[in-house]
């Protein structure tokens, strides 16, 4: 009678479950609920009688469905009443539970068939399955500068993109040996990486601006030759000549080794241009360093390359008490052609000929 004279109370509906429930009556119990969120979808108790009744049942996709509902709603509530905590907290073990062992099911579908994937198939494919089940973001470019638009915006870059980097990985020793005779006297050449103009408002950066806990040693900067360094590298630079490299008048190449102090973060930091690819020679890694780009952590591997897309998020520490190395260099993004190559080129010399290009 009381439904009757009010039917669009959801509380009441809600009491009526509590009824069918106390007469152990599942589907009435569940048909009083479904009339509950038929009138407010929001309806967070309804949401988790529903997870909790479906859950008795064995229901498991149901219970997935109303904890889900529920643990999302509940987390607009600041703070959680605390008659409901418990109640969440349940259903977010419960969910926790299901999505592990979805996921488990589906990587164990995927290691059936991994050894006919590709290097970037596998990994779009694990990518695929941890945002699926909400264990891993998908990150997008964000870039500060220039941004090239519909290339795929991937983490790391399929190796299979750069055949000659057997060619540099070769040359390892011989390019770790000049680096550290170049520390060993670095002179004007080692310089912090981070240098802020005066004036700029506090940030990430300013731990480490004019520090260097984060220090470059340039050969390439911005397309132009840092001349005393490169002569007192001359494998390196001989390493470096011999790459497929971006060549773009005042802008690329740029190659440094970068060195990171002990117990010292990059904070995490998107670059300003998706148009090239940054390549990373591991030279010098004591165990506690890391690097992430997006929602893919590596450890670096002395004399092992990798190149990355530097507009995704990333950031990068060395937790070591010794000094971390690596020689960073920047490649035209494979998924431009050669044609986009000299577009490119085009479009930055008619900016500048323009003579409103602005300064770097």
């Amino acid at each position: 009678m009381a439904i009757s004279g009010d039917p669009q109370s959801g509380a009441l509906q809600r009491n009526l479950a509590s009824a069918w429930r106390a007469l152990g009556d599942d589907e009435r119990e569940l048909a009083a609920l479904e009339a509950a969120l038929a009138i407010d979808r929001r309806d967070l108790m309804a949401w988790i009688r529903k997870g909790e009744r479906h859950e008795a049942r064995g229901d498991k996709g149901a219970a997935l469905a109303a904890w889900s509902a529920a643990i999302a709603l509940g987390g607009q509530l600041n703070p959680v009443p605390p008659p409901l905590e418990a109640l969440l907290a349940h259903g977010q073990v419960f969910v926790a539970a299901a999505t592990e062992t979805m996921f488990a099911a589906a990587s164990d579908a995927l290691d059936g068939m991994r050894g006919d994937l590709s290097e970037i198939e596998a990994r779009r494919g694990d990518a695929f399955i941890a945002s699926a089940l909400g264990r891993r973001r998908i990150y997008q470019n964000e870039c500060a500068g220039i941004y090239y638009p519909f290339l795929p915006a991937d983490e790391f870059f399929d190796r299979g993109h750069f055949p000659w980097f057997a060619e540099i990985e070769a040359q390892t020793d011989a390019i770790r040996a000049e680096l550290q005779a170049l520390l060993d006297d670095p002179g004007e050449s080692l310089r912090p990486y981070v240098k802020m103009d005066p004036g700029t408002p506090e940030s990430i950066w300013s731990g480490l601006d004019n520090r260097l806990d984060w220090g470059a040693c340039f050969l390439w900067e911005y397309g132009e030759p840092n001349q005393a360094v490169l002569d007192r590298c001359p494998a390196t630079a001989a390493a470096l000549a011999g790459i497929p490299g971006a060549r773009i008048a005042g802008r690329a190449p740029s190659a440094f080794f970068s060195m990171l102090k002990p117990h010292t973060r990059i904070p995490p930091h998107t670059g300003v241009t998706n148009t090239r690819a940054i390549v990373h020679l591991p030279l010098i890694v004591p165990p506690g360093c890391g690097f992430r780009v997006g929602g893919e952590t590596r450890e670096w591997e002395e004399g092992t390359a990798f190149a990355f897309d530097d507009t995704i998020e990333h950031e990068a520490w060395n937790d070591s008490d010794d000094l971390r190395a690596v020689l960073i260099f920047d490649v035209w993004n494979p998924h431009l052609t050669s044609s986009e190559h000299e577009l490119l080129r085009r479009y930055f010399a008619s900016a500048d000929g323009s003579g409103y290009a602005v300064p770097r």
